[in-house]
């Protein structure tokens, strides 16, 4: 089964200039066989630390968030737990097939 999912991130560490290639790296990693899902990051520094938003959108074979969540608890390494200050998750299963309209 496939879904539209969006998956927003917010990671943040101690300013190293390293943090953006460091997401991206890993979106690359996990993300490496769900071929139709792409992201954006946005850094930025304030007030001493390093932030990284990443929206994350696409289509996937995850049919829940609890899904995600256990899939990243499987795959993500320890850097990506202490960086991440904060996600969402919306997963949008796609039904086979069309229904007509009821008129």
């Amino acid at each position: 089964m496939a879904s539209e999912t969006y998956l927003d991130f917010c990671f943040i560490q101690e300013p190293t200039g390293t943090l953006t290639e460091f997401v991206n790296r890993n979106f690359q990693e996990l993300f490496k066989f769900e071929r139709r899902l792409h992201w954006h990051l946005e850094e930025k520094t304030e007030e001493g630390a390093e932030i990284v938003v990443a929206e994350v959108k696409g289509m996937s074979r995850w049919a829940s968030s609890e899904d995600i969540i256990e899939f990243l608890e499987t795959h993500a390494e320890d850097r990506f737990w202490k960086t991440l200050q904060g996600y969402q998750f919306k997963v949008y299963p796609v039904s086979k097939g069309c229904t007509p309209n009821a008129r």
